[in-house]
């Protein structure tokens, strides 16, 4: 099957032949409609790679604590070679897509072979033909709803939890900064529910 790679060290996007995932318990395998390119994270995660090495720890303390944790229970060389490795390795892309359930695994009884899914997860709703995806990221599409509108899911789950961390409130007025996708549907969804 196909998938969307890029390097992390290079910068390089590719597409590759890579194997299809087993269904595992507990998740279903589907295969691709829809999926979602989101310029903000993706876009962000393409000009990183192109960083240099103090670019790429500034944009990224969390990973940097990651490598200091390393550092003291493994030891300088043994995390300079797992750093390398993973700057030099294929990172798959993708967060949000829709597709059709191709194969169901145990412990899975709330959709069927044939279903058409919303699902999340970055790393489990890639660009890729197949992704198997876990019970609690994937969701039933709703009759009548546009597979490529059903690929946004994920997108609007991220803006309806951004208005609900808010806790904005009837006749409150609100800023959002940033209006990228997220940020326009954060300010529909505001807009929607009082808040000026």
């Amino acid at each position: 099957m196909k998938q969307v790679v890029q390097n992390y060290k290079s910068g390089e996007l590719a597409l590759l032949d890579v194997p299809v995932p087993g269904c595992k318990p507990g998740g279903v395998l589907v295969r691709s409609a829809y999926s979602l390119i989101s310029t903000g994270t993706e876009l962000m995660k393409v000009s990183e790679a192109g960083m240099s090495m103090v670019g790429k720890a500034r944009s990224r303390p969390d990973q940097v604590a990651k490598v200091v944790q390393s550092l003291a229970t493994n030891g300088v060389p043994a995390t300079y070679r797992k750093v390398m490795g993973k700057l030099d390795s294929y990172t798959p892309l993708g967060y949000s897509l829709c597709g059709v359930v191709e194969r169901v695994g145990a412990g899975v009884d709330d959709v069927k072979v044939g279903d058409l899914v919303a699902c999340a997860g970055n790393e489990h709703a890639l660009h890729a033909e197949v992704n198997w995806v876990p019970k609690n990221l994937y969701v039933p599409v709703p009759d009548g709803l546009a597979p490529r509108h059903a690929a946004f899911g994920t997108v609007g789950s991220i803006a309806l939890q951004g208005v609900r961390q808010g806790e904005s409130r009837l006749g409150e007025v609100a800023l959002v900064i940033g209006l990228g996708l997220i940020g326009q549907l954060v300010a529909q969804l505001l807009a929607a529910s009082g808040s000026g």
